[in-house]
């Protein structure tokens, strides 16, 4: 988190939608310092938990930091980058930052990477920024007030996105599912829905493709990290769906779980399905 965080400050949805374009800019900028890295020569570490952490991850997280430290100083901000000694419990707006989101896929030389900034208020996210840069696309929303998806080389021109209502009765569900990271459970929970189609992608481009109707759903029943997920959040439930664990009730989040670890989710297109 930032030096000093104030526990009182609230950012609401107007205040978050006037941020929207300086934080657009700056994920933009991020996901601008990620393609200047050549993956070729690049050095890959690896972090406590085995996954790896590259010079793109943290040129990204020092822009982040520094920028939103710049626009929102009195806002605290937990990034995957520096959560060692993070408190956000207590904080009722704060800052998750995913810089780089699919480093996996990064280091592959894959394209499936993005760069994730989320708002999130008395643990609901507020406010989600993907951007994916070697796509050259930005998907953002502000909860309660709609999402959009526009190009980098032309960010003044945006598009609404929306998500989509299941398909009828006999038709097949089309399910994002994660390139790197698979278990039982969501396979489990995928193969309860015969004849689903799945879409496989890497980082956060899975609640992108949810979020503007090109996919039902997004199930991931292991556990994964509040960062991973915050951004997402806020996007797909801004453009019409919903996210909730396997019973059904919402995910919180900075809310007293050890180690900003998310249990499980569901990310629904159509709220009615959860």
């Amino acid at each position: 988190m930032n030096d000093a965080p104030s526990s009182t400050t609230v950012i609401d949805a107007s205040r978050a939608a006037a941020l929207l374009e300086p934080l657009t800019e700056l994920v933009i900028r991020a996901g601008a310092a990620i393609l200047a890295i050549n993956r070729t020569a690049m050095k890959v570490d690896g972090k406590l938990d085995g996954s790896p952490v590259t010079e793109a991850d943290l040129a990204a997280d020092r822009i982040l930091a520094e920028g939103l430290a710049r626009l929102v100083p009195q806002i605290a901000a937990l990034s995957e980058e520096r959560c060692q000694s993070a408190e956000p419990r207590g904080v009722e707006s704060f800052f998750l930052i995913d810089p780089l989101d699919g480093t996996k896929e990064f280091v592959a030389g894959r394209n499936e990477f993005t760069v994730n900034l989320a708002l999130v208020n008395n643990g609901e996210p507020l406010m989600g920024i993907i951007g994916a840069p070697a796509l050259g696309i930005v998907w953002r929303g502000v909860v309660g007030r709609g999402a959009e998806r526009l190009s980098i080389s032309e960010p003044s021109r945006s598009q609404p996105i929306r998500t989509r209502s299941l398909p009828p009765a006999g038709e097949p569900w089309v399910v994002a599912v994660s390139r790197s990271h698979a278990d039982s459970r969501t396979e489990a929970f995928i193969a309860a829905r015969p004849g689903t189609i799945r879409t496989t992608l890497g980082s956060a481009l899975k609640f992108a493709r949810v979020a503007e109707g090109q996919a039902d759903i997004y199930p991931r029943l292991a556990p994964t990290s509040e960062w991973d997920v915050a951004a997402g959040h806020a996007l797909v439930t801004a453009a019409g769906g919903r996210i909730t664990d396997t019973h059904g009730a919402p995910v919180r989040f900075g809310r007293a779980r050890p180690d900003f670890i998310v249990p499980e989710f569901i990310a629904w297109g159509d709220p009615s399905a959860a």
